[in-house]
C-alpha cells in the first residue's frame, strides 16, 4: 500500500461493518428485500454499527497514529437514508454528534459515475448484499445527487473522483487527492 511506503501505518476497514458487532449489523441491513427496514430504522442500525466500529477499530487506530481508510462512513448515512430515504437531517445530525464524538474524516473521496454504470457494476459482482441495489434507478439518482451535494458543501474535505475511467486513471486520481492531503498534514 502506498501509504505504508510513505512510512505510515494504514488500517483499512468498511461500513457498515469493520468490527465483529458491526459486521453482524451489516448482515441485518444489507440482506433481504428492499423494504425490509424503513429509512429511520436503517439510520439507527447504521449508527449502532458505526459506534461499535469507532470504539473497537477506528479510535484505537487513530490513538496510535495510524491512518484509517474506511469504505463509507457518516456521509453514507446522510446520502442513503437522508438524501435518498428522506430521513430528517436533524435526526441524522443528532445521532452523528452523539455517536461520532468528534471522529470525522480528514479526506472523503466521492466516486462518481452514472447510475446505470454503477448498477451494472454492482450486478457484475452480485452477491447476497444487493438490498440497496434493488431499490431502483430513481433511488440511486437521489443517492448520487446527495453525495455530490455533500461534496459541494464541503470541498475542503471532499474530492469527487470520476469513476468512469480506467482502473489506472481512477487510482491516479485517488493518489493525487491523498498525496495533496499528505502534503498538507506533513
Amino acid at each position: 500500500m502506498r501509504l505504508e511506503a510513505e512510512g505510515r501505518e494504514a488500517v483499512t476497514t468498511r461500513e457498515p461493518g469493520g468490527s465483529p458487532g458491526a459486521e453482524s449489523i451489516r448482515d441485518l441491513v444489507l440482506r433481504g428485500s428492499a423494504d425490509r427496514w424503513s429509512p429511520v430504522t436503517e439510520t439507527l442500525l447504521m449508527y449502532a454499527a458505526r459506534r461499535d466500529h469507532i470504539e473497537r477499530v477506528i479510535a484505537p487506530a487513530l490513538e496510535r497514529g495510524a491512518w484509517v481508510i474506511c469504505d463509507r462512513f457518516a456521509d453514507s448515512t446522510r446520502a442513503y437514508q437522508g438524501g435518498a430515504g428522506d430521513v430528517d437531517a436533524g435526526l441524522i445530525t443528532a445521532l452523528e454528534t452523539h455517536v461520532l464524538e468528534g471522529v470525522h474524516p480528514d479526506l472523503t473521496l466521492v466516486f462518481d459515475l452514472p447510475v446505470s454504470v454503477g448498477l451494472q457494476r454492482a450486478q457484475a459482482r452480485a452477491g447476497a448484499e444487493m438490498r440497496f441495489e434493488s431499490k431502483g434507478a430513481a433511488f440511486h439518482e437521489r443517492l448520487r445527487t446527495a453525495f455530490l451535494a455533500i461534496a459541494a458543501r464541503e470541498p475542503d474535505r471532499c474530492t469527487v473522483i470520476d469513476a468512469t475511467g480506467t482502473m489506472d486513471a481512477v487510482e491516479a486520481a485517488i493518489w493525487t487527492a491523498v498525496a495533496e492531503r499528505l502534503a498538507v498534514r506533513g
